[in-house]
């Protein structure tokens, strides 16, 4: 930790999300000890604090011109900019193990979170049970579930079916309780990748989105990240404008129901942890800290879906709420009139294994970029 930034007490070492508090002890958790500014501020800094791209200082003072750490971040662009760029070393490939742990399908060609801490960790395992079939859930499986690609420039789409599972965690997070069971009455697409750069750098030359510095040097299979719920907004709409079919945000319980792929176990491929499942720091290669796997570097799915867990949080319809209490039990999305907070899921790849389960959730300002943050599409199927 650097001298000239603040000492935060963790419960875990993996912090690495967007949210804070001064005080001496504080959990980096769905829930909170104090909703406010200040735990937004501190945790944006808490997760760039140590990067190399002054485009995350640029950005933390983009949202926070005269925060708590305006000066530190003038001075590490300023550091930044004087310094030669490093070249990284290119990522070691995953060795092929066992298909399991291989990814088969590239993606289609077409950028401040840190994440809460979790209070358990579970143990790696290179040998993990195999996953359980969830109660209720669909009975298709991967060969059966049919691809959908609306226009050139739009994602891949997967066609899932409906169906029922639980939601949640009851031996998790707190924000991730009570576990409760969900039925999906209507089958919906969802993106068989996280948006990639090519994707939308569409909607930028086009007209209908921002364009963010950080995806002008990033390879264009690499996850989009770096944006906020409301770019995330506007991707959508001009992806319906585009392609006359009606896209939006996945609901969150649709994005866990499609994570789990018909599973109930904590990861989609059993119990326990496994090396070369997902872009994680603690999950194997290929990884580096400075920026995610190119988009479908780690095996899909039972639901034919890549990158859920890792590689970077995503954006989903949903207003944040402490727990799932009141929840809705038809997977629609839960919302508020005014709705500051957002719900992002899965977890990135600078977060540890302990992110990497089904039901990994937090929250992130809705107008606040973050260059952990990125999106899945959606859209009904009719």
């Amino acid at each position: 930790m650097d001298s000239d930034t603040p000492a935060i007490k963790r419960f875990t070492p993996d912090s690495n999300h967007h949210q804070s508090s001064p005080a001496a002890d504080i959990r980096l958790a769905g829930v909170l000890p104090k909703d406010s500014a200040e735990q937004y501020e501190l945790t944006f800094w808490e997760s760039i604090k140590d990067s190399s791209d002054p485009a995350d200082y640029e950005a933390y003072l983009q949202a926070y011109p005269k925060g708590r750490f305006t000066a530190l971040a003038r001075a590490r662009i300023a550091r930044l900019q004087a310094s030669p760029p490093k070249t990284a070393p290119p990522a070691k490939k995953a060795e092929p193990a066992s298909p399991a742990t291989s990814s088969s399908t590239s993606p289609p060609t077409t950028s401040t979170q840190a994440p809460p801490s979790k209070a358990t960790k579970p143990k790696s395992s290179e040998h993990a049970a195999p996953a359980e079939a969830a109660e209720g859930a669909s009975p298709a499986t991967a060969a059966g579930l049919a691809e959908i690609k609306d226009c050139k420039d739009c994602p891949t789409l997967i066609s899932l079916p409906a169906g029922s599972f639980i939601m949640g965690s009851n031996t998790g997070d707190p924000s991730e309780r009570p576990a409760h069971r969900v039925s999906i009455g209507d089958s919906f697409a969802i993106g068989k990748f996280e948006v990639t750069v090519e994707q939308w750098n569409a909607c930028v030359n086009a007209g209908g989105c921002p364009r963010v510095p950080s995806s002008d040097t990033a390879p264009k299979e690499a996850p989009m990240r770096d944006v906020s719920w409301e770019d995330a907004q506007q991707y959508v709409k001009w992806l319906s404008k585009t392609s006359g079919k009606t896209y939006r945000l996945p609901t969150e319980a649709e994005w866990e129901y499609a994570a789990r792929g018909g599973t109930a176990t904590p990861y989609w491929w059993g119990r326990q942890m496994r090396t070369g499942t997902a872009n994680c720091k603690e999950c194997g290669d290929p990884w580096s800290q400075e920026a995610p796997a190119k988009s479908g570097s780690f095996a899909a799915n039972p639901y034919k879906l890549h990158d859920m867990n890792g590689s970077v949080w995503e954006w989903v319809a949903d207003c944040w709420h402490n727990n799932f209490k009141g929840a809705p039990a038809d997977g629609k999305t839960w919302d508020e009139s005014t709705c500051r907070a957002r719900v992002i899921r899965g977890g990135s790849w600078r977060d540890g294994a302990s992110y990497m389960t089904s039901t990994t959730r937090f929250k992130y300002d809705a107008s606040v970029r973050q260059n952990q943050n990125g999106l899945r599409v959606a859209r009904d199927v009719k």
